[in-house]
């Protein structure tokens, strides 16, 4: 009994080792077969993320567009990638299909997402706390410029070059004061 155990167990770890190998493939290929149609709709293709979320799979593909995303915009590029992503057929088991916006507090996960927010408020979410930032684990700020090492966040009046290993999640902070100052008035 205890075996089996023991082999179910290894040959758990070794699927779970060989689904990240395979989420990156298939989240590269999905790319690459539907970035030129969602760009010929007029669209940027955020993201696409391949997760498992209790026994369901998720392939998640993300849009933007200068003037923001609407539930049309998300229907016309479901249904244009929807066959493409058959034909392709880059995964095997059953899985749902989402087509959302970034929405308005956005992750930043790619050089080009951070070049695009310089300058826009973020909230950076360090992996540990570091003494050099006043041992915080969270800052708050400006995005300034960014390098393939560092980042550069203005907080107050204080610079921080933080380097981007030490960086869990940088995302977008809307600042809904504007429209509590909207309805008032």
């Amino acid at each position: 009994m205890k075996q089996k155990k023991t082999a179910s167990r290894v040959v758990h770890t070794a699927s779970a080792k060989r689904t990240q190998k395979d989420t990156k493939n298939i989240v590269t290929s999905v790319r690459a077969c539907i970035a030129p149609i969602v760009s010929s709709l007029g669209y940027e293709l955020w993201d696409v993320e391949y997760v498992k979320e209790g026994t369901q799979y998720y392939l998640r593909i993300t849009i933007d567009a200068p003037n923001g995303i609407d539930i049309t915009d998300c229907e016309r590029v479901h249904r244009a990638i929807d066959a493409p992503l058959d034909v392709l057929d880059p995964i095997h088991d059953a899985y749902m299909l989402q087509v959302s916006s970034p929405g308005i507090e956005r992750e930043l996960k790619t050089p080009e997402h951070l070049q695009a927010c310089e300058g826009e408020t973020v909230c950076v979410h360090l992996f540990a706390p570091l003494a050099e930032l006043g041992g915080r684990k969270q800052l708050t700020g400006i995005l300034g410029t960014c390098d393939d090492e560092t980042l550069q966040l203005l907080e107050g009046t204080q610079e921080w070059r933080i380097p981007k290993k030490k960086i869990a999640q940088v995302k977008t902070v809307y600042d809904y004061s504007d429209m509590t100052e909207d309805a008032e008035s």
